[in-house]
């Protein structure tokens, strides 16, 4: 038997065929449906949204740098809930035409963008802050002090919300990290307009700037990182290639793996390719079943194409298989016992 390709099962099978399956991880296990995540997130975002534009009004009246700065970090957390929104939106369409995965990394290019938009922002900001210290600005310490108050009570309340949507979806759960950290940011801005307030020390504000510019730095460079990553078709974060390759070289009956490819074609949706040689008298369905089910039980990776095709003895001019495999070569050591998980797909 050569030439077995097939596509991993989802997690759950009930016997049927399962081509037409490509299961990635973001079911709604929870009970809450698609469209009450889409109401909180969009409550949410309302939230967000309405308070941002006073925030700015406030900044420019009290001529606070961190109220400001503030307002721009909290338009990165309503780009995170409405990417989040829009997503789901595109996850429901079926990948059809010229793509076949969907659109799905809409997500990462959004990402990329956004990421980068942190980084110029945080230049801008820590120019101003760094001028600020050297020149001090009059601040109104007290508006500061009740806008930031405010700001934490709708961070709270949105923070709330999300957590009540499926956090199992890595873009809602995205949103919620948004929101959850932006405290940090109104917190350090409380405290700067409280000083400001009681003591006129107005450098404070500069500080707490630059303290949320270094917040902005943190996510924008998190973001473009993780989205290079998956457009650059790196392996996903906490998989080894190496030690996965070593791992399905193994199991029982395999002699080979070559030709390893584990990407994400966005994030949390995991893919993985490789070409299987197996030993003459090996089962070529029994041993895809058994490593689709390893790949799903320890990876989280369902999405899987695998060639699986028996041994052929070199040729005359020394090459096997492949002329040209891509790649290292993951051999299994039949020296030593493979590790089982159930029934064994050859038995010698």
């Amino acid at each position: 038997m050569t030439g077995d390709r097939e596509s991993a099962p989802a997690p759950r099978t009930n016997g049927h065929a399962h081509g037409r399956r490509h299961g990635h991880g973001h079911g709604h296990g929870h009970g809450v449906s698609a469209g009450a995540d889409r109401r909180l997130l969009g409550t949410a975002l309302a939230l967000i949204l309405t308070f941002m534009v006073g925030e700015v009004a406030v900044g420019l009246i009290a001529g606070s740098l961190a109220l400001i700065t503030d307002a721009a970090h909290m338009t990165t957390d309503a780009f995170a809930i409405a990417l989040a929104l829009v997503t789901m939106r595109i996850a429901a369409r079926p990948p059809k035409g010229g793509f076949t995965y969907g659109l799905r990394r809409a997500e990462i290019l959004s990402a990329q963008l956004n990421g980068l938009t942190l980084i110029l922002l945080t230049a801008y900001f820590t120019y101003e802050g760094v001028r600020r210290l050297i020149e001090p600005h009059a601040v109104e310490g007290q508006f500061v002090f009740w806008t930031a108050l405010v700001g934490i009570a709708v961070n709270v309340a949105a923070t709330w919300l999300i957590s009540r949507a499926d956090r199992s979806s890595l873009n809602v759960e995205g949103a919620f990290q948004h929101i959850l950290n932006d405290l940090f940011a109104f917190i350090a801005t409380a405290i700067a307009g409280l000083v400001v307030w009681t003591t006129g020390f107005d450098r404070a504000d500069a500080i707490a700037s630059l303290l949320v510019a270094a917040l902005m730095l943190k996510a924008g460079y998190g973001l473009l990182r993780d989205a290079g990553r998956v457009l650059m078709e790196a392996a996903p974060a906490g998989i080894d290639p190496s030690e996965l390759g070593t791992r399905l070289a193994g199991r029982p009956c395999v002699q080979e793996v070559h030709d390893l490819h584990v990407w994400e074609v966005s994030s949390g949706y995991p893919a993985l390719s490789a070409h299987v040689l197996v030993d003459t008298g090996g089962d070529c369905h029994a041993v895809r079943r058994d490593l689709q089910e390893l790949l799903r039980a320890s990876y989280g990776i369902t999405h899987t194409t695998l060639e699986v095709d028996h041994v052929h003895e070199p040729s005359g001019d020394g090459h096997g298989h492949c002329d040209d495999p891509h790649g290292p070569r993951h051999v299994g050591d039949t020296g030593t016992p493979h590790e089982h998980a159930g029934p064994a797909p050859c038995d010698h």
